[in-house]
């Protein structure tokens, strides 16, 4: 099942010193392990990593960041999901489930990841299943 990983996922395989890099490190060197990207974990993983508060030492150049991005993404078994739902669909989207702001960003991955088959990779522990009907256990992979 391809792995949607989400931006926090990304930043702990490019950052070493992150809490949770030899976690992340140890899923991406799973054998036979399939990644995907959208542009909200393209714009998110650059976003993040450039911030100039970003870390002691500070962000990495923008063009850095892309750069790595792009060799990442070369050099694993990776396909590229546009981001092609809306947060109007009810049929995707259950707002009912949802405890606030902080979660829109995790279901529209999760909806995004059950619709192309897949599974939301996140150390984020409060993505709420039940907030994309369909979505089940499989498609949720928490580091």
């Amino acid at each position: 099942m391809r792995a949607l990983l989400d931006v926090n996922v990304w930043v702990a395989l490019f950052d070493d010193a992150h809490q949770f890099s030899a976690r992340a490190n140890a899923f991406i060197e799973s054998p036979g392990v399939q990644v995907a990207t959208c542009p909200l974990t393209e714009n998110g993983v650059v976003r993040v990593l450039s911030l100039p508060s970003y870390g002691r030492r500070g962000g990495l150049a923008i063009q850095r960041v892309r750069q790595r991005l792009q060799e990442a993404c070369a050099a694993l078994d990776h396909a590229f999901w546009p981001d092609t739902l809306s947060l109007r669909d009810d049929r995707r989207f259950d707002f009912n489930r949802v405890q606030g702001h902080n979660q829109i960003t995790d279901m529209y991955l999760l909806a995004l990841a059950v619709a192309h088959g897949g599974r939301l990779v996140s150390f984020d522990q409060s993505i709420a299943l039940a907030s994309v009907p369909g979505a089940t256990a499989e498609h949720l992979l928490l580091l």
